[in-house]
């Protein structure tokens, strides 16, 4: 697109996302990884929450937004259930966000043994004593769980076999950046049935 220059030039949207995320890693004072994670269950509700994306992987034929968590959570078990997903990533220091949509599958083997293996020792505990989403009495029984966990698992606890990562593969990605009253800039780039991406640019 003619007028598709600045921070929007570019012919790979993957490149454009991870361009964006290490400014905000300049910028941003808190979490600059942080995506606001929505799925929808059995009953069609939707649901949101914040999690932190890991990794853009690959480009414009294989690309994928990447992050980890426990399967048996609601989202691993929504994700289950659709093989859908959406995101958004806002920046308030950048004053602009990148939206995601795409169908999911799980990162397992040996990316997501190495991601294990490289989070603090406590983290990895933790991974092993949360049974995510379901209710839990106090955080006593929390504690007891993961101090019981170190005793089993011990320094070097592999990955639970219910926790990995999950690769959104995008159909859709769309930048957005604040504009004066409001004129702002959006570019929607969506992908077609032979794998090519295409950009338009939305009204704001």
């Amino acid at each position: 697109m003619a007028d598709r220059d600045g921070i929007f030039a570019g012919d790979d949207p993957f490149q454009i996302a991870r361009t964006w995320l290490a400014e905000a890693e300049k910028s941003e004072p808190n979490d600059p990884n942080a995506i606001a994670l929505a799925t929808v269950d059995a009953d069609g509700l939707p649901d949101v929450r914040m999690v932190l994306l890991k990794e853009i992987d690959g480009g414009p034929d294989d690309g994928a937004f990447v992050f980890y968590t426990n399967y048996d959570s609601a989202k691993g078990q929504q994700i289950a259930q659709t093989g859908k997903a959406s995101f958004v990533m806002h920046w308030k220091s950048l004053r602009r966000q990148i939206r995601v949509r795409g169908t999911v599958k799980k990162e397992q083997g040996d990316r997501a043994d190495a991601y294990f293996r490289s989070r603090a020792l406590q983290s990895r505990l933790g991974a092993w004593a949360s049974k995510q989403s379901q209710p839990l009495e106090g955080r006593g029984t929390l504690v007891a769980a993961a101090t019981r966990q170190a005793v089993l698992q011990g320094t070097n606890p592999a990955r639970p076999p219910f926790w990995g990562g999950f690769r959104i593969a995008p159909v859709q990605i769309e930048f957005w950046a604040d504009g004066a009253f409001r004129l702002h800039d959006r570019f929607r780039w969506t992908r077609d049935a032979k794998n090519r991406w295409f950009s338009t640019r939305l009204y704001p």
